[in-house]
């Protein structure tokens, strides 16, 4: 597996012989199969699973499980496919239409409950 600089990879599953280029995200949930690669800019989303040895292209997004393909554009296409991928609950542990303002303050108690931690010695 080679990983490049400034790629984001959170709460995903990478197999051998994965290349994640420079700027990639992978999203919690997410699944890089054997020997595919994840292009410059591009996004294998929430919950979903890039067959091994797949491509996803330089900037674009890979959703669903098997993951489909999304040029930048194709918004309302992704958008059906997203909503079944429930970022809001896998991502924050709420359902979807949870106000910002809820979904803000649970992050800050998240957060915040660390805020005394130490690093321990030895």
């Amino acid at each position: 597996m080679l990983v490049g600089p400034h790629a984001h990879v959170n709460g995903a599953r990478v197999e051998d012989e994965v290349f994640v280029a420079t700027g990639e995200s992978m999203f919690p949930g997410s699944v890089a199969g054997r020997g595919s690669e994840l292009r410059i800019n591009s996004v294998l989303h929430v919950n979903s699973t890039l067959p091994p040895d797949s491509v996803v292209p330089i900037g674009w997004i890979a959703a669903g499980d098997p993951a489909r393909l999304f040029f930048p554009d194709q918004h309302a296409e992704l958008w059906e496919e997203q909503q079944r991928l429930d970022f809001p609950g896998t991502v924050h542990g709420v359902p979807r239409g949870t106000s910002m303002r809820t979904l803000m303050a649970r992050q800050a108690d998240f957060y915040g409950a660390h805020r005394d931690d130490r690093p321990l010695s030895g």
